[in-house]
């Protein structure tokens, strides 16, 4: 048994490692989890003792195979949870995030079974996220960000990278759901912003920082 913070890092450490090459840096530990870099260190020595990392002082940190079994399987009930929450009791895609961090360190692997079942085995969640399969597979997508698409080509918004509710009411605002296509109109040479338009003929500014938080795929 793990406890909740160890979970926890597990999982940060999994999504650090998924978005850079190399080990993953103590400060970025400590950034995301909003904790003292001397604090980072001592969880670390303990996950490492309990072979669940690897860890050397000023070298980085990666997981072990047990270690991303782990936290592959915390991802699994933290998206299935998600789903839950958004299709069945009607939260918002933007208010499910903080609820699914408590519910995911329930650790019954029959309510997990029983969830996904009852949900209809989802491949994704509410956020565009791919769900990871019972057998602690992580499928992969192959998305592109909005913000690498050229001017003129049609795509279908397929997931965000940023999970914030300032960022996910923001997209609200714009009406860039997922699954609705969109067609880059214009962009901006100076910041790199664009001007999207919608299936409903509106366009809408689309910042960098927004664009690169954007996944998209092939327009169906």
């Amino acid at each position: 048994m793990h406890s909740f913070t160890e979970e926890n890092y597990l999982k940060t450490i999994y999504y650090l490692a998924s978005r850079q090459t190399g080990e993953v840096s103590t400060n970025a530990l400590a950034e995301m989890t909003a904790t003292k870099a001397a604090s980072v260190s001592d969880m670390l020595r303990k996950l490492a003792d309990k072979q669940l990392i690897h860890y050397k002082k000023y070298q980085g940190v990666r997981l072990t195979e047990e270690g991303e079994r782990v936290a592959l399987q915390i991802i699994r009930r933290h998206r299935l949870w998600e789903v839950f929450l958004v299709e069945k009791l009607g939260f918002g895609w933007d208010a499910v995030h903080d609820i699914a961090e408590e519910l995911e360190h329930i650790r019954s692997e029959e309510l997990v079974t029983r969830l996904d079942t009852y949900l209809g085995c989802p491949q994704f969640d509410p956020h565009g996220d791919p769900i990871p399969t019972s057998a602690g597979q992580m499928p992969q997508t192959g998305y592109q960000k909005l913000s690498e698409i050229n001017t003129g080509q049609r795509v279908q918004l397929m997931g965000v990278l940023e999970h914030s509710t300032e960022f996910l009411q923001h997209l609200d605002h714009l009406d860039l759901t997922l699954s609705c296509s969109v067609t880059v109109a214009e962009s901006n040479a100076f910041d790199k912003s664009l001007l999207v338009q919608l299936e409903s003929g509106r366009t809408v500014f689309v910042s960098h920082e927004v664009a690169k938080n954007l996944l998209v795929g092939e327009s169906q």
